[in-house]
Formats: structure tokens, sequence, C-alpha cells
């Protein structure tokens, strides 16, 4: 230490010594601060995931307790090829997201039918059902598509009749605000209540359209204002929502819900 505080201050050896000793305690600081910081950044997630659904099904109040609230919800694992729960898995321990990026539990999507544009999915899916007089009120189904410069995730709630819309609302993007990013538009998303997403054969229908929806529109019903200046983002709204509703997401999953009826 001596030999190293006796070397001039311009000294290059010296100044390249002070700047190693400064990353170091910087990576150390940084890493620390991760460590200790994830279980507070996992348990944020948690409540801001929590808060986005009981915000989709309107169970959320005013300076509610988010925890006490979702008790209201309760979620289940889908097999997504075979429509069946998987009760072997924990719905509170499993990580969808994280699920897609492990090649033990994803599923590599082909080019033909990834509409989506998201390559992989998790081979299961969590879905979040609201019951009354122990009836199935809502779905609420994980939806996430590429949109113009982002993957966009959100939810799509269905009523208990498996094919209207109650609410679809996203919690992470990066469109375009004023263009793409008016998918947080509450006036736009109020459009969508009381569509149809399947057609009476059981195909996926809904989608935008350029435009607003007219009156003497024959397929009203299944059609949504498209967002202006925003076709990219709207086509990829629209086809997530396809992919989503299909046969290679909730579509097995809903239809036996139906059969079931």
């Amino acid at each position: 230490m001596k030999s190293f505080f006796a070397l001039p201050n311009d000294s290059t050896l010296k100044t390249l010594l002070v700047a190693l000793l400064l990353c170091l305690v910087c990576s150390a600081l940084i890493s620390t601060a991760a460590v200790s910081l994830k279980p507070l950044q996992i348990a944020n997630k948690d409540l801001d995931r929590k808060k986005n659904i009981l915000e989709v099904t309107k169970l959320m109040q005013p300076g509610g307790d988010i925890a006490q609230l979702f008790k209201q919800i309760e979620p289940k694992i889908v097999n997504l090829a075979t429509g069946e729960y998987v009760e072997s898995i924990d719905p509170n321990q499993y990580d969808q997201r994280q699920a897609a990026k492990d090649p033990n539990q994803n599923l590599v999507i082909p080019p033909q039918r990834d509409l989506a544009k998201i390559k992989q999915r998790a081979k299961y899916a969590t879905v979040y059902l609201v019951r009354q007089d122990n009836q199935i009120q809502y779905f609420v189904l994980p939806v996430h598509g590429y949109g113009l410069w982002s993957t966009l995730y959100g939810f799509l709630v269905l009523q208990g009749d498996a094919n209207t819309v109650f609410g679809l609302q996203f919690y992470e993007h990066r469109e375009t605000p004023g263009l793409g990013g008016e998918v947080d538009n509450p006036k736009w998303r109020k459009q969508w209540e009381g569509k149809l997403v399947y057609d009476p054969a059981g195909a996926p229908r809904i989608q935008l359209i350029k435009g607003s929806v007219g009156s003497n529109d024959p397929n009203k019903q299944f059609h949504v204002d498209g967002l202006s200046g925003a076709t990219l983002t709207a086509n990829g709204v629209t086809n997530m929502l396809q992919y989503w509703l299909g046969e290679d997401g909730f579509g097995p999953y809903l239809q036996k819900f139906k059969n079931k009826v």
C-alpha cells in the first residue's frame, strides 16, 4: 500500500488501479442491492399482476387490500394441448413467462401457426376464475403477442358463456404513446365489452378493423374500432387474440367448458 500511495497522482499505474478498485466496489454494491431487493421485486410484481386482474374484472375497490380482494379469484393451471386442469402444479408458484423460456416446459410454435409472433409458449397456462353461486362468472385469460415495437402482455376476460368479452387490459408494452399506446385508453378498452370472440362454428372472429364499427356492419358483434395511425399494433392485437382463442391457445379449454354446460 505504501508503494501504491507513493506513486505520483498522474501515474498511469495508479490511475488504472484506482479505476479497478472503484469498479470492484461498485460491482459489489450493485450485486448486493440486486440480491437483497429481488424478493421485494418479486412481491411487487405479483401484487401488480393481482391488481391488474382485479381491475379488469372490476373487483378492485379504492383503498382495498389487494391480497384480501384477490381471494375472490381462483387461479388454475391448464394444459393448453388438452384443455384439462393440471392439479399437480401450484398456480401460486407457477410462472408462465419463465416456463415459456424453459425448453423442458415450452413449445416451439411453427412459423405458419405463430399468429401472435411469440415463437414459443409455455405448455401450461394460468387461468383465473371468478365464481358466483358456484358458477363461473368470468374467465380471466393471460394473453400476449407482438405489436409494433414490443410484446404486449394483458388479460382478456370472458363472461361465463366463454364467448362474450367482459374486458381487456394490457399491463406491459412499449407501443408508441398516442398511437399504439392507445391500447391503454379506457374509452377504447370499453368498446370491447359485449363483443363476441367466436362465431357459431367455434372459430375465433374477434378483430380490430380500420376505422370505426358502423351500425350496418353485419359482423359488428365481432369488430372493434381500430387504432388510428397504429395499424401494426392493431393487427398485433387481433392476431394475438385469435391465436390465444384458437386451438393452440385456450380454444380446447374453453370448448371443453362449453361441452359440459
